[in-house]
Protein backbone atom coordinates (compact mmCIF):
# COMPACT_ATOMS: atom_id res chain seq x y z
CA UNK A 1 0.00 0.00 0.00
CA UNK A 2 1.91 3.22 -1.13
CA UNK A 3 1.91 6.76 -2.14
CA UNK A 4 4.70 8.45 -3.59
CA UNK A 5 4.77 11.65 -4.05
CA UNK A 6 8.11 13.59 -5.08
CA UNK A 7 8.77 16.61 -4.03
CA UNK A 8 12.12 18.30 -5.28
CA UNK A 9 13.23 14.69 -6.63
CA UNK A 10 12.16 13.08 -2.81
CA UNK A 11 10.01 10.55 -2.67
CA UNK A 12 7.94 10.11 0.19
CA UNK A 13 5.99 6.74 0.79
CA UNK A 14 2.80 7.07 2.55
CA UNK A 15 0.19 4.49 2.96
CA UNK A 16 -3.21 4.30 1.97
CA UNK A 17 -5.58 1.92 2.27
CA UNK A 18 -4.31 -0.69 -0.76
CA UNK A 19 -4.11 2.29 -3.18
CA UNK A 20 -0.99 2.76 -4.77
CA UNK A 21 -0.87 6.63 -6.70
CA UNK A 22 2.35 8.21 -7.89
CA UNK A 23 1.91 11.97 -7.95
CA UNK A 24 5.02 13.76 -9.94
CA UNK A 25 4.12 17.39 -9.33
CA UNK A 26 6.20 20.05 -7.83
CA UNK A 27 3.10 22.09 -7.26
CA UNK A 28 1.11 19.23 -5.65
CA UNK A 29 -0.06 20.49 -2.17
CA UNK A 30 -1.46 19.51 1.33
CA UNK A 31 -4.85 20.65 -0.42
CA UNK A 32 -4.89 18.12 -2.80
CA UNK A 33 -3.52 15.81 -0.85
CA UNK A 34 -6.18 15.73 1.79
CA UNK A 35 -9.31 15.51 -0.97
CA UNK A 36 -7.61 12.33 -2.29
CA UNK A 37 -7.82 11.25 1.41
CA UNK A 38 -10.80 12.13 2.17
CA UNK A 39 -12.04 9.96 -0.93
CA UNK A 40 -10.61 7.40 -0.52
CA UNK A 41 -11.41 7.10 3.27
CA UNK A 42 -14.84 7.43 2.78
CA UNK A 43 -14.86 4.30 0.13
CA UNK A 44 -12.81 2.54 2.83
CA UNK A 45 -15.06 3.18 5.89
CA UNK A 46 -17.90 2.71 3.53
CA UNK A 47 -16.83 -0.78 2.56
CA UNK A 48 -16.32 -1.31 6.50
CA UNK A 49 -19.38 -0.35 7.58
CA UNK A 50 -21.17 -2.03 5.51
CA UNK A 51 -19.83 -5.73 6.15
CA UNK A 52 -22.05 -7.60 8.44
CA UNK A 53 -21.99 -7.21 12.57
CA UNK A 54 -21.82 -10.13 14.53
CA UNK A 55 -19.79 -11.27 17.27
CA UNK A 56 -18.90 -10.28 21.33
CA UNK A 57 -16.00 -8.14 22.03
CA UNK A 58 -14.90 -7.03 25.59
CA UNK A 59 -11.55 -4.86 26.72
CA UNK A 60 -9.25 -5.28 29.41
CA UNK A 61 -6.17 -2.98 30.36
CA UNK A 62 -2.75 -4.75 29.51
CA UNK A 63 0.05 -6.08 31.31
CA UNK A 64 2.34 -8.53 30.67
CA UNK A 65 1.56 -11.02 33.75
CA UNK A 66 -2.38 -11.47 32.42
CA UNK A 67 -1.75 -11.29 28.37
CA UNK A 68 1.16 -14.10 28.71
CA UNK A 69 -1.64 -16.56 29.47
CA UNK A 70 -3.11 -16.30 25.83
CA UNK A 71 0.47 -17.22 24.21
CA UNK A 72 -0.65 -20.58 23.25
CA UNK A 73 -3.18 -18.71 21.18
CA UNK A 74 -1.56 -15.76 19.78
CA UNK A 75 2.11 -17.43 19.35
CA UNK A 76 1.17 -20.58 17.51
CA UNK A 77 1.17 -21.50 13.60
CA UNK A 78 -2.14 -22.50 13.68
CA UNK A 79 -3.27 -18.68 13.91
CA UNK A 80 -2.82 -15.56 12.42
CA UNK A 81 -3.83 -13.28 15.18
CA UNK A 82 -2.41 -9.66 14.82
CA UNK A 83 -0.68 -9.47 18.19
CA UNK A 84 1.84 -6.33 18.69
CA UNK A 85 -0.30 -3.61 19.54
CA UNK A 86 -1.99 -3.90 22.54
CA UNK A 87 -4.45 -3.69 24.28
CA UNK A 88 -6.00 -6.74 22.61
CA UNK A 89 -9.75 -6.25 21.80
CA UNK A 90 -11.39 -9.66 22.56
CA UNK A 91 -13.36 -11.25 20.58
CA UNK A 92 -13.63 -14.68 18.62
CA UNK A 93 -11.09 -16.91 19.41
CA UNK A 94 -9.32 -14.61 22.07
CA UNK A 95 -12.97 -14.27 23.37
CA UNK A 96 -13.43 -17.73 24.09
CA UNK A 97 -9.83 -17.60 25.92
CA UNK A 98 -10.83 -15.02 28.20
CA UNK A 99 -13.94 -16.22 29.53
CA UNK A 100 -12.82 -19.85 30.33
CA UNK A 101 -9.60 -17.55 31.94
CA UNK A 102 -12.58 -15.84 34.03
CA UNK A 103 -14.17 -18.97 35.11
CA UNK A 104 -11.57 -21.21 35.84
CA UNK A 105 -11.89 -23.91 38.06
CA UNK A 106 -15.51 -22.48 39.64
CA UNK A 107 -16.40 -23.49 43.39
CA UNK A 108 -19.42 -25.66 44.23
CA UNK A 109 -21.81 -24.65 46.38
CA UNK A 110 -25.13 -22.90 46.27
CA UNK A 111 -23.82 -19.55 49.00
CA UNK A 112 -24.29 -16.55 47.67
CA UNK A 113 -21.36 -15.18 49.94
CA UNK A 114 -18.95 -18.08 48.17
CA UNK A 115 -19.78 -17.50 44.83
CA UNK A 116 -19.33 -13.66 44.96
CA UNK A 117 -15.47 -14.36 46.76
CA UNK A 118 -14.64 -17.25 44.36
CA UNK A 119 -16.59 -16.97 41.02
CA UNK A 120 -18.68 -14.10 40.37
CA UNK A 121 -18.22 -10.03 39.85
CA UNK A 122 -19.75 -8.48 43.29
CA UNK A 123 -22.20 -6.87 41.12
CA UNK A 124 -23.43 -8.54 38.06
CA UNK A 125 -26.50 -7.46 35.73
CA UNK A 126 -26.94 -9.13 32.10
CA UNK A 127 -30.27 -9.05 29.70
CA UNK A 128 -30.54 -9.59 26.30
CA UNK A 129 -28.86 -6.46 24.96
CA UNK A 130 -26.97 -5.50 28.36
CA UNK A 131 -24.48 -7.22 30.39
CA UNK A 132 -23.05 -5.17 33.66
CA UNK A 133 -20.86 -5.60 36.27
CA UNK A 134 -19.40 -3.56 39.54
CA UNK A 135 -16.14 -4.95 41.61
CA UNK A 136 -14.34 -3.59 44.79
CA UNK A 137 -10.71 -3.97 43.96
CA UNK A 138 -8.64 -4.33 47.45
CA UNK A 139 -4.87 -4.15 47.32
CA UNK A 140 -3.18 -4.66 50.66
CA UNK A 141 0.92 -5.56 50.53
CA UNK A 142 2.90 -5.64 53.62
CA UNK A 143 6.68 -6.41 53.51
CA UNK A 144 10.15 -6.48 55.23
CA UNK A 145 13.67 -4.93 53.21
CA UNK A 146 16.20 -7.50 54.56
CA UNK A 147 18.94 -5.60 53.27
CA UNK A 148 18.94 -2.13 52.77
CA UNK A 149 20.47 -0.25 55.63
CA UNK A 150 17.26 1.09 57.15
CA UNK A 151 15.80 -2.07 56.87
CA UNK A 152 12.27 -0.35 56.78
CA UNK A 153 9.05 -1.83 56.73
CA UNK A 154 7.46 -1.40 53.36
CA UNK A 155 3.80 -1.46 52.94
CA UNK A 156 0.82 -1.01 49.82
CA UNK A 157 -3.03 -0.16 50.79
CA UNK A 158 -5.10 0.62 48.12
CA UNK A 159 -8.99 0.53 47.59
CA UNK A 160 -9.66 0.53 43.75
CA UNK A 161 -13.11 -0.20 42.20
CA UNK A 162 -13.87 -1.09 38.94
CA UNK A 163 -16.76 -1.45 36.41
CA UNK A 164 -17.85 -2.63 33.00
CA UNK A 165 -21.07 -2.22 30.38
CA UNK A 166 -21.49 -4.14 27.43
CA UNK A 167 -24.28 -3.06 24.78
CA UNK A 168 -25.49 -5.08 22.07
CA UNK A 169 -22.27 -7.13 22.13
CA UNK A 170 -20.69 -4.36 20.27
CA UNK A 171 -20.51 -1.55 22.22
CA UNK A 172 -17.74 -1.92 25.76
CA UNK A 173 -16.94 0.20 28.55
CA UNK A 174 -14.15 -0.67 31.14
CA UNK A 175 -13.34 1.41 33.95
CA UNK A 176 -11.00 1.37 37.52
CA UNK A 177 -10.04 3.61 39.58
CA UNK A 178 -7.75 3.13 42.79
CA UNK A 179 -6.55 5.60 45.74
CA UNK A 180 -3.11 4.96 47.14
CA UNK A 181 -0.91 5.12 49.89
CA UNK A 182 2.42 3.34 50.91
CA UNK A 183 6.05 2.95 51.81
CA UNK A 184 8.47 1.57 49.32
CA UNK A 185 11.82 0.45 48.77
CA UNK A 186 14.77 3.29 48.68
CA UNK A 187 15.39 3.28 44.98
CA UNK A 188 11.67 3.39 44.26
CA UNK A 189 10.74 6.65 46.84
CA UNK A 190 14.06 8.15 45.41
CA UNK A 191 12.72 7.53 41.53
CA UNK A 192 8.94 9.17 42.90
CA UNK A 193 11.04 12.43 44.88
CA UNK A 194 13.05 13.02 41.85
CA UNK A 195 10.60 12.58 39.00
CA UNK A 196 7.64 13.53 41.30
CA UNK A 197 5.58 10.37 39.92
CA UNK A 198 4.65 6.74 40.82
CA UNK A 199 5.82 4.86 38.27
CA UNK A 200 3.73 4.66 35.05
CA UNK A 201 0.73 5.52 38.23
CA UNK A 202 0.39 9.66 37.61
CA UNK A 203 1.39 12.53 39.65
CA UNK A 204 2.43 11.39 43.77
CA UNK A 205 1.97 13.23 47.20
CA UNK A 206 4.80 12.96 49.66
CA UNK A 207 3.54 12.16 53.07
CA UNK A 208 5.66 11.82 56.57
CA UNK A 209 7.53 8.70 57.13
CA UNK A 210 8.36 7.91 53.62
CA UNK A 211 4.48 7.66 52.85
CA UNK A 212 3.44 8.34 49.07
CA UNK A 213 0.16 8.54 48.25
CA UNK A 214 -1.92 9.23 44.53
CA UNK A 215 -4.63 8.34 42.40
CA UNK A 216 -4.98 6.03 39.54
CA UNK A 217 -7.85 5.44 36.62
CA UNK A 218 -8.14 3.95 33.83
CA UNK A 219 -11.32 4.52 31.15
CA UNK A 220 -11.78 2.87 27.87
CA UNK A 221 -14.76 2.93 25.70
CA UNK A 222 -14.65 0.56 22.39
CA UNK A 223 -17.11 -0.10 19.42
CA UNK A 224 -16.43 -2.61 17.62
CA UNK A 225 -18.16 -1.30 14.27
CA UNK A 226 -17.38 -4.72 12.50
CA UNK A 227 -14.37 -7.71 11.74
CA UNK A 228 -12.46 -4.91 10.15
CA UNK A 229 -12.99 -1.73 12.07
CA UNK A 230 -12.83 -0.55 15.55
CA UNK A 231 -12.68 2.84 17.46
CA UNK A 232 -11.31 3.35 20.87
CA UNK A 233 -11.56 6.57 23.18
CA UNK A 234 -9.75 5.62 26.35
CA UNK A 235 -7.50 7.06 28.72
CA UNK A 236 -5.17 3.97 29.39
CA UNK A 237 -1.65 2.82 27.79
CA UNK A 238 -0.46 1.03 24.91
CA UNK A 239 2.26 -0.99 24.00
CA UNK A 240 3.82 -1.99 20.02
CA UNK A 241 5.12 -4.76 19.86
CA UNK A 242 5.53 -8.72 21.01
CA UNK A 243 8.10 -8.46 23.91
CA UNK A 244 7.94 -7.40 27.66
CA UNK A 245 10.13 -3.66 26.84
CA UNK A 246 8.68 -2.37 23.81
CA UNK A 247 11.51 0.71 22.19
CA UNK A 248 8.76 1.71 19.81
CA UNK A 249 6.05 2.50 22.26
CA UNK A 250 5.00 1.06 25.92
CA UNK A 251 3.02 0.67 28.71
CA UNK A 252 5.69 2.08 31.46
CA UNK A 253 4.35 5.51 31.73
CA UNK A 254 0.96 7.07 33.10
CA UNK A 255 -2.51 6.63 31.44
CA UNK A 256 -2.93 9.26 29.01
CA UNK A 257 -6.07 10.23 26.65
CA UNK A 258 -5.95 8.92 23.56
CA UNK A 259 -8.29 7.77 20.43
CA UNK A 260 -7.56 4.76 18.98
CA UNK A 261 -8.80 3.40 15.46
CA UNK A 262 -8.06 0.20 13.86
CA UNK A 263 -8.74 -1.59 10.94
CA UNK A 264 -8.41 -4.79 9.01
CA UNK A 265 -7.85 -6.01 5.70
CA UNK A 266 -6.88 -9.44 4.73
CA UNK A 267 -3.37 -9.80 6.69
CA UNK A 268 -3.07 -6.78 7.05
CA UNK A 269 -4.32 -4.86 10.51
CA UNK A 270 -3.49 -0.88 10.88
CA UNK A 271 -3.66 1.11 13.76
CA UNK A 272 -3.99 4.97 14.05
CA UNK A 273 -3.12 6.52 17.64
CA UNK A 274 -3.77 10.42 18.83
CA UNK A 275 -2.73 11.10 22.23
CA UNK A 276 -3.12 14.54 24.70
CA UNK A 277 -0.37 13.86 27.34
CA UNK A 278 0.72 15.35 30.70
CA UNK A 279 3.86 17.27 30.90
CA UNK A 280 4.97 18.42 34.67
CA UNK A 281 8.26 19.06 33.96
CA UNK A 282 6.97 22.06 31.76
CA UNK A 283 4.21 23.60 33.22
CA UNK A 284 1.51 25.82 31.85
CA UNK A 285 2.26 29.59 32.77
CA UNK A 286 0.03 33.30 32.29
CA UNK A 287 0.32 34.84 28.84
CA UNK A 288 2.56 37.87 30.65
CA UNK A 289 5.04 35.00 31.80
CA UNK A 290 5.02 36.42 35.07
CA UNK A 291 5.92 33.13 36.61
CA UNK A 292 2.47 32.01 37.75
CA UNK A 293 1.94 28.36 37.26
CA UNK A 294 -1.51 26.54 36.43
CA UNK A 295 -0.97 22.79 36.61
CA UNK A 296 1.13 20.59 34.19
CA UNK A 297 2.06 21.42 30.48
CA UNK A 298 0.52 19.64 27.93
CA UNK A 299 1.69 17.61 25.08
CA UNK A 300 0.74 15.81 21.62
CA UNK A 301 1.54 12.71 20.01
CA UNK A 302 0.58 10.77 17.13
CA UNK A 303 1.52 6.68 16.49
CA UNK A 304 0.64 4.58 13.47
CA UNK A 305 1.56 1.02 12.88
CA UNK A 306 0.42 -1.01 9.99
CA UNK A 307 1.18 -4.76 10.94
CA UNK A 308 1.49 -7.60 8.19
CA UNK A 309 0.61 -10.88 8.83
CA UNK A 310 2.27 -12.53 5.68
CA UNK A 311 2.01 -16.19 6.90
CA UNK A 312 1.01 -18.32 10.16
CA UNK A 313 4.38 -17.70 11.00
CA UNK A 314 6.14 -14.21 10.21
CA UNK A 315 4.69 -10.85 10.40
CA UNK A 316 6.10 -7.56 9.89
CA UNK A 317 4.71 -4.13 11.07
CA UNK A 318 6.01 -0.40 9.95
CA UNK A 319 5.96 1.97 12.94
CA UNK A 320 5.99 5.92 13.19
CA UNK A 321 5.73 8.61 15.95
CA UNK A 322 5.56 12.17 16.30
CA UNK A 323 5.67 14.15 19.52
CA UNK A 324 4.88 17.38 19.61
CA UNK A 325 4.24 20.39 22.91
CA UNK A 326 0.99 21.98 22.94
CA UNK A 327 2.78 25.36 23.70
CA UNK A 328 6.25 26.46 22.95
CA UNK A 329 8.09 29.86 22.76
CA UNK A 330 6.83 30.27 19.73
CA UNK A 331 3.12 30.76 21.78
CA UNK A 332 0.14 28.55 21.56
CA UNK A 333 -0.27 25.66 18.91
CA UNK A 334 -2.85 23.06 20.07
CA UNK A 335 -3.61 20.16 18.45
CA UNK A 336 -2.11 19.89 14.59
CA UNK A 337 -4.28 18.81 12.17
CA UNK A 338 -1.21 17.77 9.96
CA UNK A 339 -1.37 14.94 11.68
CA UNK A 340 -5.03 13.96 11.50
CA UNK A 341 -4.33 12.06 8.99
CA UNK A 342 -4.36 8.40 9.66
CA UNK A 343 -2.36 6.43 7.03
CA UNK A 344 1.63 5.97 6.14
CA UNK A 345 3.43 7.94 6.81
CA UNK A 346 3.25 11.54 7.98
CA UNK A 347 6.96 11.90 7.71
CA UNK A 348 6.45 13.94 4.47
CA UNK A 349 4.63 15.92 6.45
CA UNK A 350 6.47 16.69 9.15
CA UNK A 351 9.98 17.20 7.02
CA UNK A 352 7.90 19.40 4.56
CA UNK A 353 8.43 22.41 7.26
CA UNK A 354 12.56 22.49 7.46
CA UNK A 355 12.32 24.01 11.26
CA UNK A 356 9.99 21.61 12.48
CA UNK A 357 9.97 21.57 16.71
CA UNK A 358 8.26 18.23 16.37
CA UNK A 359 10.42 14.41 17.75
CA UNK A 360 10.10 12.27 14.82
CA UNK A 361 10.79 7.99 14.95
CA UNK A 362 10.18 5.68 12.45
CA UNK A 363 10.73 1.62 13.78
CA UNK A 364 10.17 -1.72 12.49
CA UNK A 365 8.73 -4.41 14.36
CA UNK A 366 8.56 -8.02 13.14
CA UNK A 367 7.76 -12.11 15.09
CA UNK A 368 8.89 -15.36 13.06
CA UNK A 369 6.78 -18.54 14.69
CA UNK A 370 10.45 -20.94 14.51
CA UNK A 371 8.76 -23.84 16.36
CA UNK A 372 4.77 -24.80 17.51
CA UNK A 373 5.79 -23.20 20.89
CA UNK A 374 8.40 -21.03 20.17
CA UNK A 375 8.66 -17.15 18.69
CA UNK A 376 11.42 -15.19 17.85
CA UNK A 377 10.60 -11.41 17.83
CA UNK A 378 12.43 -8.23 17.73
CA UNK A 379 12.08 -4.24 16.86
CA UNK A 380 14.35 -1.37 14.97
CA UNK A 381 13.96 1.94 16.27
CA UNK A 382 15.32 4.93 14.48
CA UNK A 383 15.26 8.30 15.42
CA UNK A 384 18.56 9.91 13.51
CA UNK A 385 20.54 9.03 10.75
CA UNK A 386 23.55 10.01 9.24
CA UNK A 387 23.96 7.42 6.12
CA UNK A 388 27.97 8.65 5.93
CA UNK A 389 28.61 7.95 9.64
CA UNK A 390 26.07 5.07 10.59
CA UNK A 391 28.84 2.28 9.39
CA UNK A 392 31.95 4.08 10.95
CA UNK A 393 32.12 2.88 13.68
CA UNK A 394 33.13 6.20 15.34
CA UNK A 395 30.20 6.87 17.94
CA UNK A 396 28.55 9.48 16.14
CA UNK A 397 26.46 10.97 18.02
CA UNK A 398 23.63 11.82 16.22
CA UNK A 399 23.06 8.35 15.06
CA UNK A 400 20.34 7.46 17.67
CA UNK A 401 18.71 4.02 17.46
CA UNK A 402 18.14 0.92 19.65
CA UNK A 403 17.01 -3.08 18.93
CA UNK A 404 15.23 -5.50 20.61
CA UNK A 405 15.45 -9.07 19.49
CA UNK A 406 14.20 -12.15 21.92
CA UNK A 407 12.28 -15.45 22.49
CA UNK A 408 9.11 -16.72 23.89
CA UNK A 409 7.40 -19.39 24.28
CA UNK A 410 4.85 -21.55 26.12
CA UNK A 411 4.29 -25.15 27.32
CA UNK A 412 7.89 -25.24 27.64
CA UNK A 413 9.47 -28.82 27.81
CA UNK A 414 6.03 -30.54 27.38
CA UNK A 415 4.97 -28.47 30.88
CA UNK A 416 1.01 -26.89 29.97
CA UNK A 417 1.07 -23.82 31.16
CA UNK A 418 4.59 -23.05 31.93
CA UNK A 419 5.41 -19.86 29.86
CA UNK A 420 9.37 -18.01 29.04
CA UNK A 421 10.64 -14.98 27.72
CA UNK A 422 13.98 -14.42 26.66
CA UNK A 423 15.15 -10.60 25.45
CA UNK A 424 17.61 -8.23 24.99
CA UNK A 425 17.48 -4.75 24.29
CA UNK A 426 19.91 -2.10 23.68
CA UNK A 427 19.72 1.59 22.94
CA UNK A 428 22.55 4.22 22.23
CA UNK A 429 22.64 7.71 23.69
CA UNK A 430 20.38 10.55 23.13
CA UNK A 431 17.86 8.41 21.00
CA UNK A 432 14.90 9.96 22.71
CA UNK A 433 16.02 13.10 23.52
CA UNK A 434 15.17 16.46 21.33
CA UNK A 435 16.71 20.05 21.70
CA UNK A 436 13.99 21.03 24.37
CA UNK A 437 12.12 18.39 26.55
CA UNK A 438 8.44 20.35 25.91
CA UNK A 439 8.61 17.41 22.58
CA UNK A 440 11.01 15.07 23.85
CA UNK A 441 9.77 11.51 23.47
CA UNK A 442 7.97 11.41 27.17
CA UNK A 443 4.73 11.47 28.92
CA UNK A 444 3.75 12.63 32.22
CA UNK A 445 7.51 13.30 32.97
CA UNK A 446 8.63 9.28 32.02
CA UNK A 447 10.14 7.70 28.84
CA UNK A 448 6.98 6.51 26.48
CA UNK A 449 9.18 3.87 25.51
CA UNK A 450 11.95 1.97 27.59
CA UNK A 451 11.54 2.94 31.75
CA UNK A 452 15.38 3.19 31.24
CA UNK A 453 15.71 6.16 28.95
CA UNK A 454 18.24 5.58 26.54
CA UNK A 455 22.82 4.41 27.11
CA UNK A 456 21.67 1.37 28.03
CA UNK A 457 21.78 -2.69 27.27
CA UNK A 458 20.02 -4.91 29.13
CA UNK A 459 18.71 -8.60 29.09
CA UNK A 460 15.17 -9.89 30.46
CA UNK A 461 14.02 -13.16 31.68
CA UNK A 462 10.62 -14.16 32.63
CA UNK A 463 9.12 -17.50 32.87
CA UNK A 464 5.35 -18.27 34.42
CA UNK A 465 3.67 -20.74 36.02
CA UNK A 466 -0.26 -21.46 36.13
CA UNK A 467 -1.70 -24.82 37.41
CA UNK A 468 -5.36 -24.86 38.98
CA UNK A 469 -5.64 -21.60 40.91
CA UNK A 470 -2.15 -20.90 41.44
CA UNK A 471 0.17 -18.61 39.72
CA UNK A 472 4.13 -18.43 39.71
CA UNK A 473 6.30 -16.36 38.08
CA UNK A 474 9.97 -15.73 38.26
CA UNK A 475 12.04 -12.78 36.49
CA UNK A 476 15.72 -11.15 36.31
CA UNK A 477 16.65 -8.46 34.86
CA UNK A 478 21.00 -7.33 33.84
CA UNK A 479 21.11 -3.98 32.72
CA UNK A 480 23.84 -1.74 32.35
CA UNK A 481 23.37 1.69 31.94
CA UNK A 482 25.29 5.20 32.29
CA UNK A 483 23.98 8.35 34.04
CA UNK A 484 24.78 11.85 34.11
CA UNK A 485 27.25 12.77 36.93
CA UNK A 486 26.81 15.50 39.15
CA UNK A 487 27.68 18.05 37.71
CA UNK A 488 25.08 17.63 35.08
CA UNK A 489 27.03 17.07 31.84
CA UNK A 490 24.66 15.27 29.30
CA UNK A 491 26.16 11.35 28.66
CA UNK A 492 22.78 10.80 27.11
CA UNK A 493 20.86 8.53 29.43
CA UNK A 494 18.43 11.17 30.89
CA UNK A 495 15.95 12.03 27.66
CA UNK A 496 14.82 15.19 29.73
CA UNK A 497 18.39 16.69 28.72
CA UNK A 498 18.70 18.89 25.57
CA UNK A 499 20.30 16.96 22.61
CA UNK A 500 22.09 20.47 21.95
CA UNK A 501 24.44 20.00 24.92
CA UNK A 502 25.89 17.14 23.79
CA UNK A 503 29.34 17.43 25.00
CA UNK A 504 31.25 14.93 22.31
CA UNK A 505 29.76 14.50 18.65
CA UNK A 506 32.32 11.68 18.50
CA UNK A 507 33.72 8.56 20.54
CA UNK A 508 30.02 7.97 22.06
CA UNK A 509 29.20 4.34 23.58
CA UNK A 510 26.90 2.44 25.44
CA UNK A 511 27.18 3.22 29.21
CA UNK A 512 29.13 6.40 29.00
CA UNK A 513 29.40 8.49 31.99
CA UNK A 514 28.61 7.01 35.42
CA UNK A 515 28.36 3.52 34.79
CA UNK A 516 25.53 1.52 36.31
CA UNK A 517 25.46 -2.45 36.66
CA UNK A 518 22.21 -3.25 37.51
CA UNK A 519 20.55 -6.76 39.02
CA UNK A 520 16.90 -7.52 40.02
CA UNK A 521 15.12 -10.66 40.83
CA UNK A 522 11.40 -11.24 41.48
CA UNK A 523 9.38 -14.01 42.50
CA UNK A 524 6.02 -14.44 43.40
CA UNK A 525 3.65 -17.39 44.06
CA UNK A 526 -0.30 -16.52 44.07
CA UNK A 527 -3.69 -18.38 44.79
CA UNK A 528 -6.13 -16.84 42.57
CA UNK A 529 -9.29 -17.01 44.55
CA UNK A 530 -11.77 -14.85 42.05
CA UNK A 531 -9.82 -14.91 38.60
CA UNK A 532 -12.80 -12.46 37.56
CA UNK A 533 -11.02 -9.55 38.88
CA UNK A 534 -7.68 -11.61 39.88
CA UNK A 535 -8.14 -11.40 43.59
CA UNK A 536 -5.50 -13.29 44.90
CA UNK A 537 -2.73 -14.20 48.54
CA UNK A 538 0.24 -13.15 47.04
CA UNK A 539 3.62 -13.63 48.88
CA UNK A 540 6.77 -12.20 46.99
CA UNK A 541 10.75 -11.54 47.04
CA UNK A 542 12.42 -8.92 45.40
CA UNK A 543 16.06 -8.46 44.99
CA UNK A 544 17.84 -5.48 43.67
CA UNK A 545 21.73 -4.34 43.58
CA UNK A 546 22.34 -1.86 41.20
CA UNK A 547 26.83 -1.31 41.36
CA UNK A 548 27.07 2.80 40.71
CA UNK A 549 30.83 3.25 39.29
CA UNK A 550 32.84 5.09 42.34
CA UNK A 551 29.92 5.74 44.22
CA UNK A 552 27.84 3.13 47.28
CA UNK A 553 26.21 0.01 45.58
CA UNK A 554 22.15 0.26 46.00
CA UNK A 555 20.64 -2.86 47.71
CA UNK A 556 17.05 -4.12 48.76
CA UNK A 557 15.80 -6.93 49.30
CA UNK A 558 11.69 -6.75 50.42
CA UNK A 559 10.04 -10.11 51.30
CA UNK A 560 5.96 -9.37 51.07
CA UNK A 561 2.61 -10.93 51.42
CA UNK A 562 -0.45 -9.37 50.06
CA UNK A 563 -3.91 -9.78 49.20
CA UNK A 564 -4.27 -8.20 46.01
CA UNK A 565 -6.84 -7.55 42.53
CA UNK A 566 -6.94 -5.66 39.29
CA UNK A 567 -5.18 -6.27 36.10
CA UNK A 568 -2.73 -2.96 36.26
CA UNK A 569 1.61 -3.53 36.17
CA UNK A 570 3.47 -1.90 38.60
CA UNK A 571 6.84 -1.40 37.08
CA UNK A 572 9.40 -1.75 40.02
CA UNK A 573 12.26 -3.49 37.91
CA UNK A 574 13.90 0.01 37.47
Amino acid sequence: MSFLIRKYSYFCPIEILGIIIVVDNPQFTHTYMNQIYVRILSIGFGFIFLQPLKGQVKNQTYSYQHYQKYNELLYTPETRLHTASKPLLFKDDLLIKFDSLQSLHPTNGNSLLLRKIFNEHLIEVNSDENQFFVDFLPDFVIGTDLIADDKRTTWLNSAGLQLGWQHKKKLTFFANVFANRGVFQNYLSEYMDVNEVVPGQGNVNNRSGNQKDWMYATANLTYDFSDYFQASLAYDKNHIGDGYRSLLLSDFSSNYANLKLTGKIGNVQYTSIWAYMNDPRNPRRDALNAGSEFGDGAKWGAFQYLDYNATNRLSVGFFQAVTWSNRNEAGYRGFDFNYINPVMFIRPIESNNSTSPDKMFLGLNAKYKVLHNLTAYGQFLLGEFTASEFFGGNGYAHNKWGTQIGIRGFDAFRVKNLNYLLEYNIVRPYTYQHFTSISNYSNYGEPLAHPRGANFREIVGIANYSWNRFDFSLQGVYSLYGTDPASGLNFGGDIFQSYSTIPNMYGNSIGQGVRNDLYFVDAKAAYVLNPKYNLRFEVGYTQRYNYVEEGATQKSGVISIGLRSSFRNFYGDI
